[in-house]
């Protein structure tokens, strides 16, 4: 009797490969991958030939038979990695039919798809799982275990600030990520995984936002400055290929011409649309206030165009300040490099404690991407043991929500001029699974 957990795949772009493999290899002992589904022929078929490189016959399934490819295989749970548009349907699809999901980040891409989520879940008691590696990576667990063990004492505030360089920031507006109807724009996309830390650093959840962006960098106007007159839509074999800095040759990287230039033709879909096309719609400098139930308050920025890559972010204390900054390598997604590889010599942990002399804390390392986070996500979900964690680092829909409601509440800020509180856009999302935060005086070992 086969005992293994069968799962299926919808969804094998760029992100899908990570589950993929880990499902086939790393955990095959207690996995089977029972099937795969795309919209795109081109990109099913190379994931079941590498199956069958792995010596496993893995069906391929039409983004149509969604539906029979769950019940032919009689899947245990759906892995969704799909466009962040279509993640509502087929996670609630996937529970409808009796399954559990796992989704890639973020859960969904707008407040009625979220009340979905919410309510399917509610209905079925499936269990569905959102993908936070950044919760995983070992600095940020750090930061946790330090406000945790009362370093600081209770948060007050924080300041976080986020930046895309001009290789992997840029890169969002080539793909579809650069219109709303697709992302929800870099404060649902991006922003989630941030606004999730933080909500899990606080063991906290939002209340209201209040949010200015546009876009002001990626534009024609831009191009204009840069000389870069003779522009087409897409890079490949742009007149201007030569001269502009952002230009991105599909052929340079075997990965991308296999996975996306040679499967156009079944889709339509470009991979390295012009970063300064006027069909852009998603912002690339944003601005956000938050306040959370604590009584906490964040000021929080994202920008898309910085020469390096990375984030500052800074909590405040009523026992003093925490700071962390990480310095990026740079990548473009796809281009075979490990992503988010930390610079340790530019990055540092320090704790100012009121009164007393600063000091700084030894980071804490990891090996695999998002900072050594992902190979700890991946165990998390897919052993059948997974490790006892204090800091409850796991994730489902409710995680998932509020991370992406307080983008989606930017949105609508930005959109209104006006202050959006998070009850009004999804009911009965339940409060995530927080660590407590006990106080300073009874502080817990960080280990």
């Amino acid at each position: 009797m086969n005992s293994k957990k069968r799962y299926v795949q919808v969804g094998l772009g760029g992100r899908a490969g990570m589950y993929t493999h880990a499902v086939m290899d790393t955990y095959a002992h207690c996995c089977e991958m029972a099937g795969f589904c795309d919209n795109n022929e081109g990109r099913a078929r190379m994931a079941a030939e590498r199956a069958k490189a792995a010596s496993a016959d893995v069906p391929v399934y039409a983004a149509d038979d969604f539906d029979r490819m769950v019940e032919e295989q009689k899947a245990d749970c759906v892995i969704v990695t799909t466009k962040d548009c279509w993640h509502d349907h087929y996670i609630c699809r996937a529970m409808e039919l009796g399954c559990d999901a796992v989704t890639e980040k973020p859960l969904t891409t707008d407040e009625q798809k979220c009340q979905r989520i919410i309510d399917t879940q509610r209905k079925t008691g499936k269990k569905c799982t959102v993908t936070f590696n950044y919760r995983y990576a070992p600095p940020a667990t750090q930061v946790k275990g330090l406000l945790m063990s009362g370093a600081i004492g209770d948060v007050l505030s924080v300041e976080f600030n986020w930046l895309l360089d001009t290789s992997h920031g840029a890169d969002y507006f080539r793909r579809w990520h650069r219109n709303k109807e697709n992302s929800g724009g870099l404060m649902v996309h991006k922003a989630t995984h941030h606004f999730d830390l933080v909500n899990w650093w606080l063991s906290a959840v939002p209340e209201s936002v209040f949010a200015i962006g546009q876009r002001s960098f990626y534009t024609p106007q831009t191009a204009e400055r840069y000389g870069l007159s003779n522009r087409a839509e897409r890079c490949l074999d742009c007149p201007e290929s030569g001269r502009c800095s952002f230009h991105l040759d599909l052929r340079a990287h075997e990965g991308m011409q296999r996975l996306y230039l040679d499967n156009e033709d079944y889709d339509g879909y470009f991979r390295d649309r012009c970063v300064f096309s006027n069909l852009i719609d998603i912002e690339d400098t944003m601005n956000v206030v938050v306040a959370y139930d604590t009584g906490a308050k964040m000021a929080y920025s994202l920008n898309a165009f910085s020469p390096w890559e990375g984030f500052l972010v800074c909590f405040n204390g009523t026992e003093g300040r925490l700071e962390r900054k990480e310095v990026h390598s740079t990548y473009v997604s796809g281009d075979g490099k490990t992503p988010h590889q930390v610079a340790q010599d530019q990055s540092y942990v320090r704790v100012y404690p009121h009164f007393k002399a600063p000091y700084s804390a030894e980071e804490w390392t990891g090996e695999g991407g998002h900072g050594g986070g992902d190979p700890l996500l991946l165990d998390d979900i897919f052993s059948p043991n997974p490790k006892p964690d204090k800091y409850l680092r796991a994730a489902d829909q409710r995680s998932g929500a509020y991370s992406i409601l307080t983008g989606v509440a930017a949105n609508r800020s930005m959109e209104s001029g006006k202050q959006i509180r998070i009850a009004d856009l999804v009911e009965n999302i339940g409060m995530p699974d927080y660590p407590s935060m006990p106080s300073p005086a009874d502080p817990i070992a960080i280990t």
